[in-house]
């Protein structure tokens, strides 16, 4: 995983009080580290772990040295940023230590959480892609009145976009494999729950928690 790809990639935070409350960006959670807005938070042997970031250096510092994959987080390996003097591993849960706000009680409307929803499949041809080689379609086209809503918009890879162009699915001749509808709950956790890699995070979000917003 490259560089710009590894400060794309998500965090859990958590409110003061330990309540996951959103997910940032892992370039968002190194600012709010440096800032001393926050924490690292981990699990070892079911015990939870606080680190700040001076200590969190030091925890990627032995990581790497003793060649270990453990990372608190379900003995998965951690993912890497690196400058020319350091190697840090990436957080996958900070704690706010001066936010006791709860989480958004709605699903926000994202790009990402479009993706996630559909599963990162064309709603046309129905072929997986990254999210690099999606966009995002509105079935009624904003030019004939369309919105931007949960059931307007629509995962589309670029080849598929680009054929139906400024019509509707019915006007291209192309077929929508479902129908879309709000989701839930919020789809990006629970992509991410599936992940072994974002193992930690079912310490405090399972599919039915309260709605989480995906963001910075």
């Amino acid at each position: 995983m490259g560089k710009l790809a590894v400060l794309e990639s998500n965090v859990l935070v958590l409110n003061s009080g330990y309540t996951a409350i959103r997910i940032t960006s892992a370039r968002r959670a190194f600012i709010l580290l440096i800032r001393e807005a926050a924490e690292v938070v981990t699990t070892d042997d079911g015990q939870f772990r606080t680190f700040d970031l001076a200590a969190w250096i030091l925890w990627s510092d032995l990581v790497r040295a003793n060649s270990s994959p453990r990372h608190g987080n379900g003995h998965e390996p951690p993912d890497w940023v690196r400058t020319p003097r350091l190697a840090i591993a990436v957080p996958r849960v900070i704690r706010l230590l001066h936010y006791t706000g709860r989480p958004q009680r709605e699903v926000r409307l994202t790009r990402r959480n479009i993706h996630a929803r559909d599963l990162f499949r064309c709603h046309y041809c129905g072929k997986r892609f990254t999210t690099r080689d999606l966009t995002v379609d509105h079935i009624v086209p904003r030019s004939q009145g369309g919105r931007d809503t949960w059931d307007n918009l629509v995962t589309a890879c670029v080849p598929c976009n680009s054929r139906k162009g400024g019509r509707t699915p019915q006007g291209a001749n192309m077929r929508l494999r479902r129908k879309p509808t709000k989701p839930r709950t919020n789809p990006t956790v629970t992509e991410r729950l599936q992940n072994p890699k974002y193992r930690l995070w079912r310490a405090f979000v399972d599919e039915s928690s309260p709605y989480l917003a995906s963001g910075s």
